[in-house]
């Protein structure tokens, strides 16, 4: 891992903090709306926006996650920091 975080790390952590905040809200209201079929899909188009952004930072940068979450590459990368929350 590259321990000089450039632009795009930030960016694309936004991007993903963003996309989660969405998913939360959709989760929220579709708690309450379950048949509402637009929301639905717009959740489900997120979601699947979120899993490629996600691949694309942990391809680049490392590990998002823990326990299973996410791969690694070799050598180990989850010691290496910062971690997402670090920053």
């Amino acid at each position: 891992m590259n321990n000089q975080l450039d632009e795009n790390y930030y960016r694309k952590l936004l991007e993903l903090q963003q996309l989660d905040f969405a998913l939360i809200e959709l989760t929220l209201y579709l708690d309450t709306h379950p048949n509402d079929l637009q929301a639905l899909q717009q959740f489900n188009q997120l979601a699947q926006q979120r899993q490629q952004c996600a691949m694309q930072f942990e391809m680049q940068y490392g590990p998002l996650m823990q326990f299973g979450h996410s791969f690694s590459k070799y050598p180990w990368q989850w010691i290496e920091c910062p971690w997402p929350w670090q920053v």
